[in-house]
């Protein structure tokens, strides 16, 4: 049966053939596709697996450079019972590099404490150093810099050369790597510096980096620093333009900004001498409703404290719904291909009438005819995924070699096995209309019809 199928396909080999490059093209494209998001999922896993201490920061925040929060906290979380060091960190976007504009891939300048952050167990950056040093006490106060190795060979620098990071000529004391896109991203130097580059107000800092001591379980660790500082003020992060609004001088912006909240709230048509008038009668009611939100707002935490899994559960979130759209995008090829097949074996089935009619008058059964025809359609779907994955991972290694970084694809092994099973049964469906027509007709009728 299976060489007779093989025979069959090879005797219309034009017709096969672009069936086949169909399939292979759109299975190719899911490979690639998907693997945008499994080179997220394992530049995710390789980076916060390094990441053994938790993050505190401003509630709402992304990241670190985009938080706030008070230097003064530092001394309150180091009395915490589990903790063993506080560093202090500032995080501040770099805009130019040898005099040249940074777009993609971002670089970022990073200021640390240097006494706390060498006290450090496991340190990131200092323990992925392969040339040169990382910063010590001596470089409090100086210029000299860590940078990522992606960062020296895009500007041709090595250990002891001067680097102009946002007019600052700064001298390249090491070179780390880390192996991960979210951390090769670096200009590591001294806070203060950091501060008085970035005219950082004094008074803060983006986030402080802690080490635990081990006596208590991270959970109940990150618990009971929220508790800490339950009920402090600080203002929850929010996108600039919303900060904008909120801060603004103009009275304008903010009165249109409050008319579109009202409006979504719903407005009310009654006078000012009504709302007055209603006003005495609700007293009671808002009271009540101000304490209840005043006690709410007690409740939370003015320190949002993250470890590696809380990061990593953010972004896998983020992953399964670039799952879906990546899913959709995939299923216009997907069904580009199964069309093709339908139409390829729909055609040679028509073609081949007299052959099934003379097969069935000579003792083949529907069961026969149909095994034949899907047999047909399943080895296009069998080499259409082998070659689709085979496609995919050569565009993806291509992509990667090519913008080592700026991206990441990861084909991992589960989702090449899942583009050739996918394929198969994507082939078995498409031959299934044309065998179930073919088993409708009897050897006469095929005969006399063909």
């Amino acid at each position: 049966m299976l060489k007779f199928a093989i025979r069959n396909l090879l005797s219309r080999s034009v017709r096969s053939l672009l069936c086949l490059m169909g399939l292979t093209i759109a299975i190719a494209g899911m490979v690639g596709l998907f693997s945008i998001a499994g080179g997220l999922e394992e530049t995710v896993s390789q980076t916060f697996g390094r990441i053994k201490g938790i993050v505190a920061m401003q509630p709402g925040a992304p990241i670190p450079l985009f938080s706030r929060i008070p230097r003064s906290w530092g001394e309150e979380i180091g009395e915490i019972s589990g903790i063993a060091i506080v560093n202090p960190e500032i995080w501040s976007r770099v805009n130019m590099i040898e005099d040249k504009p940074v777009i993609s891939p971002p670089r970022f300048l990073f200021g640390t404490e240097l006494p706390s952050r060498l006290q450090l167990k496991h340190g990131i950056y200092r323990d992925a150093i392969y040339d040169g040093r990382f910063l010590s006490l001596e470089d409090q106060g100086t210029l000299n810099t860590v940078v990522s190795r992606q960062i020296a060979e895009q500007h041709h620098k090595q250990v002891g050369d001067i680097i102009s990071v946002n007019g600052q000529a700064m001298t390249i004391v090491g070179l780390y790597e880390c192996g991960s896109m979210l951390l090769d991203v670096a200009i590591i130097l001294d806070i203060d510096v950091v501060r008085d580059i970035t005219r950082f107000d004094p008074n803060s800092v983006s986030c402080f980096y802690l080490e635990q001591s081990g006596e208590v379980n991270n959970d109940l660790l990150v618990k009971n620093i929220k508790d800490h500082f339950r009920g402090r003020e600080l203002a929850s992060w929010q996108p600039a333009s919303l900060a904008l609004a909120n801060s603004s001088q103009s009275n304008i912006l903010k009165d249109f900004v409050n008319a579109i909240d009202q409006s979504l709230k719903g407005s009310s048509d009654k006078t000012p001498v009504e709302d007055k008038a209603n006003a005495k009668g609700k007293q009671n009611q808002s009271t009540d409703a101000d304490a209840k939100i005043a006690e709410s707002d007690q409740q939370q935490s003015a320190l949002e404290v993250r470890s590696a899994a809380d990061w990593g559960e953010r972004l896998e979130t983020f992953t399964a719904d670039l799952d879906i759209f990546l899913g959709l995008m995939t299923g216009i090829g997907v069904l580009i291909a199964m069309l093709s097949i339908i139409n390829t074996m729909l055609m040679s089935v028509m073609e081949r009438i007299v052959d099934f009619g003379i097969l069935k008058a000579n003792g083949w059964s529907n069961r026969d005819v149909m095994l034949l025809i899907t047999a047909e359609s399943s080895l296009l779907g069998v080499f259409g995924g082998i070659l689709g994955c085979i496609l995919g991972l050569i565009a993806i290694v291509i992509v990667n070699w090519k913008f080592v970084n700026q991206v990441h694809l990861y084909a991992s092994p589960g989702l090449l096995l899942f583009g050739v099973v996918f394929s198969t049964l994507l082939g078995i469906s498409g031959g299934l209309y044309p065998a179930w027509w073919t088993t409708r007709m009897t050897p006469i009728d095929a005969i006399r019809r063909g």
